[in-house]
């Protein structure tokens, strides 16, 4: 009787097969039923109505936009954070874990949590109007968060998202910061280089994997912003995911829904590739 052997260039593709598998049913299923809801009316026939309906809708151009430019400001900023957060960590002598731990409190809070919590700040009878009225800097509390203040509902928002996931790109550079070898730097301060030449010309090029990496995360998580836009500004502040939710469950329009998920499904793709070409890694780098 024989006995079955693998050949060893096939064991890679069989360790990376259970995966696989798992990827097409829970996501690749999903995304091609969307497609199918997308093109399907009530008939079951194939029309682009829902795609017509989507882009007349009223509310999409103001969703479209506060969403990109909701990314652009969030992403941008919680870079710059959590690059200077990871860097201020390798400064640290002792005690660094605390800071980590402190830093990374609010990715324990849900989404809907922190934007409770910032409601509460930012509210009419909130703490901030308290605190101001306490100073003597106002007579009467101020309406932040109103559909008269759209700079103001998008200020709130933004600085809401920035608070709660900061800790998720800064975890992932911190990871990458740690994967360089000190004697890059150390070679390169021999050579006369400061601070700020050791960062741009050493560590920022080696933290281009795990600044890929996040930059891919956090945006495709800016493009899913949901709970945080609905505690903080209900209907006034609009967002794709929002339209989603609100077509699909207020207006049980699944097709139309469907649309504005493939939307968002596809601003994440073009946003990847965004990132993945950009971002480029050379191989020599990765076996450095």
């Amino acid at each position: 009787m024989k006995s079955f052997q693998i050949n060893e260039k096939s064991i890679p593709y069989l360790l990376v097969l259970p995966s696989t598998i798992f990827i097409f049913i829970v996501f690749l299923i999903p995304v091609f039923e969307t497609i199918f809801l997308a093109f399907k009316d009530y008939e079951n026939n194939w029309t682009t109505e829902n795609f017509l309906i989507a882009y007349e809708d009223i509310n999409f151009s103001k969703a479209l936009r506060n969403t990109m430019l909701l990314l652009v400001a969030v992403v941008s900023i919680q870079t710059c954070l959590a690059l200077g957060m990871a860097m201020m960590l390798t400064k640290i002598k002792n005690n660094r874990d605390i800071y980590l731990y402190i830093w990374t409190i609010p990715l324990g809070i849900s989404d809907l949590a922190g934007g409770l919590a910032w409601l509460a700040l930012l509210s009419e009878t909130g703490y901030m109007n308290s605190v101001l009225n306490y100073l003597g800097v106002m007579d009467k509390p101020t309406l932040w968060l109103t559909y008269e203040k759209p700079l103001t509902l998008f200020i709130a928002v933004m600085l809401a998202e920035i608070w709660r996931s900061t800790a998720v790109v800064m975890i992932i550079l911190v990871a990458g910061v740690q994967l360089i070898p000190k004697e890059y730097n150390e070679a390169a301060q021999v050579m006369g280089a400061n601070s700020w030449q050791r960062f741009t010309k050493v560590t920022l090029p080696l933290l281009k994997p795990s600044l890929q990496t996040a930059l891919i995360l956090r945006t495709i998580l800016a493009l899913e912003v949901f709970a945080v836009v609905l505690a903080l500004a209900g209907n006034d502040f609009r967002v794709l995911v929002q339209e989603t939710y609100l077509w699909q469950f207020e207006y049980r329009e699944t097709g139309v829904a469907a649309v504005y998920a493939l939307i968002i499904f596809a601003l994440s793709i073009v946003a990847t590739l965004f990132y993945l070409y950009v971002i480029r890694v050379r191989r020599e780098a990765l076996t450095t």
